[in-house]
């Protein structure tokens, strides 16, 4: 008679014995219900512009005439008929529809008034904090939870790639004949069976596009680490940066701030060939104008430039197409039309909302194959906790474990040599993921035809996601090295982490500075 396994230890199911296979579980089971919810919000917002039109037609509609009346002109229109209206910021919308309503913000309110752009008159109000879009968009952001929650669903994109990552290797089958099998779902199969198979296919179709949602979700809501490590390799001081956002207008006594038109002429001189997305207005005497503008090719939402103007002067403050280095740009233009999918139009749009539903569906089916083993642990433990005084004498006193033959330990080598034993491993795995983060990006933009700036995009931000997996290792490897090892307490997993982690950063940042030197435009 077998003797049970010991109870205070997990019965784990074969492939889930390596770490990678209890990564996947335990951060499913903790973290799946979160980012199946997160990836169910971000569909929704694939369309967001869509349906926040379909459901208020009477606000963004209006009755095309001859020409809209260009932004420097309408202000003083909208001041002069309507001052009492606080304005903080102005949005063009999409401004090559001639049917498409202008908004302007009251920040403090909340408060969105649609002014015709062919009048000038107000043709409805909002408050824009009760609109549908935008509680879909905090409870795709926060949860709805204050400050932590942002935080929540930030790790919870960084959860979302992990599974990604790990599902993909246990995925891999054993041998290549079975390579069919894990590509397939078995129809005649039991109902166990295709829930499996519908697991495994659907986590591997989706998986380049899921883990490219899941990196600009972690770069979106971690932008305070994320925006300063892109400005260090790129050879640019964060705080330099900083201070340009933070540029405030040269104000004295006698300052007279400028007409919309000559901010308006600045931008043109800058950038002819840009639109005018939105105006933000200076909130005080040393406040600045912010102008979004949208330039470029792109077939629904064009690349997203900034300037910031002194409003005394006109004098440019900030042109982030001067002042911020390709990544820089890459993040100011590529990374919510990348995460949405809205950088290629309807085709792009699509794969996004259907990523967004994946995280939902792997969650159901890994549920399923989940608690059914759960349970036949959970039963196996209470029948041995119940199990007669007499019944186990009766059994052999040798466990299992102790039957097996012991496996010989064999000694690591010098920790110089091990390090370099995994770090020479560490290039191997590097220069085969490298490749795969090029065909994700371009497997992306593939439908729209836009190819090369997803894939240089998802390298040079994977580089960042292999920089604060470095520190994290740098960090572990210090503290095992000061205060473990002279204990004798040291690991020498952290060394290999370690090891790995570095290997993974020379090949990234190698082809990031090519990437950065290559002179495409590609961002």
């Amino acid at each position: 008679m077998k003797s049970e396994p010991n109870s205070k230890k997990l019965n784990w199911a074969k492939h889930q014995k390596r770490w990678f296979g209890k990564w996947h579980l335990y951060l499913g089971i903790i973290a799946g219900a979160i980012v199946a919810f997160v990836g169910l919000t971000g569909s929704i917002l694939v369309f967001q512009d869509e349906i926040d039109r379909a459901l208020n037609p009477d606000l963004f509609k209006v009755t095309a005439q001859m020409q809209k009346i260009p932004v420097e002109d309408i202000m003083p229109l909208i001041k002069k008929n309507y001052p009492k209206l606080k304005i903080d910021y102005l949005m063009l919308n999409n401004f090559k529809n001639p049917n498409e309503a202008y908004s302007v913000l009251n920040l403090t309110s909340n408060e969105e008034t649609f002014i015709n752009p062919y009048t000038g008159k107000i043709g409805g109000k909002r408050i824009h904090t009760s609109s549908f879009i935008h509680v879909v968009t905090e409870l795709h952001r926060t949860l709805l939870i204050p400050v932590a929650g942002r935080y929540i669903c930030g790790l919870a994109s960084l959860c979302l790639l992990i599974l990604t990552i790990s599902g993909l290797r246990l995925w891999i089958p054993k041998k290549w004949k079975q390579l069919k099998s894990a590509l397939t779902v078995r129809f005649s199969g039991s109902f166990k069976r295709q829930n499996f198979d519908w697991h495994n296919s659907l986590g591997f179709y989706s998986s380049p596009i899921v883990a490219i949602l899941s990196l600009t979700g972690f770069s979106i809501t971690f932008s305070t680490l994320v925006i300063p490590l892109l400005f260090l390799l790129s050879g640019k001081s964060p705080q330099g940066v900083a201070q340009l956002l933070g540029a405030k207008s040269a104000w004295h006594a006698q300052a007279i701030p400028l007409p919309l038109t000559q901010i308006v002429a600045a931008v043109k001189e800058k950038m002819p060939e840009g639109y005018i997305g939105g105006i933000a207005f200076p909130a005080n005497k040393t406040g600045t104008y912010r102008l979004d503008i949208l330039s470029g090719n792109l077939p629904k939402q064009g690349k997203r430039e900034m300037l910031v103007i002194d409003q005394y002067t006109g004098k440019v403050l900030l042109n982030s197409r001067r002042d911020f280095p390709n990544v820089g740009n890459a993040y100011l233009g590529w990374l919510t039309p990348i995460h949405y999918g809205s950088f290629g139009g309807r085709p792009t749009q699509v794969i996004a909302l259907i990523a967004g539903l994946m995280p939902l569906a792997l969650f159901i089916t890994g549920f399923i194959i989940w608690w059914p083993r759960y349970q036949k642990q959970k039963r196996g433990k209470k029948h041995k906790k119940h199990q007669p005084a007499l019944e186990e004498a009766s059994e052999t006193s040798l466990t299992e474990k102790e039957l097996k033959p012991a496996k010989i330990k064999m000694p690591l080598p010098k920790p110089g040599k091990y390090f370099a034993i995994n770090f020479k491993s560490g290039l191997k795995y590097a220069l085969i993921i490298l490749p795969i983060s090029f065909v994700m990006g371009a497997l992306y933009g593939l439908p729209s035809g836009i190819i090369i700036q997803p894939a240089v995009f998802v390298v040079a931000f994977s580089c960042v996601m292999v920089c604060l997996n470095f520190i994290c290792a740098l960090l572990s490897e210090m503290f095992n090295i000061l205060f473990l090892l002279p204990f004798k307490k040291g690991s020498h997993k952290v060394t290999r982490y370690f090891a790995l982690s570095t290997a993974f950063l020379v090949c990234y940042l190698a082809v990031y500075i090519v990437l950065l030197n290559t002179g495409l435009e590609v961002f």
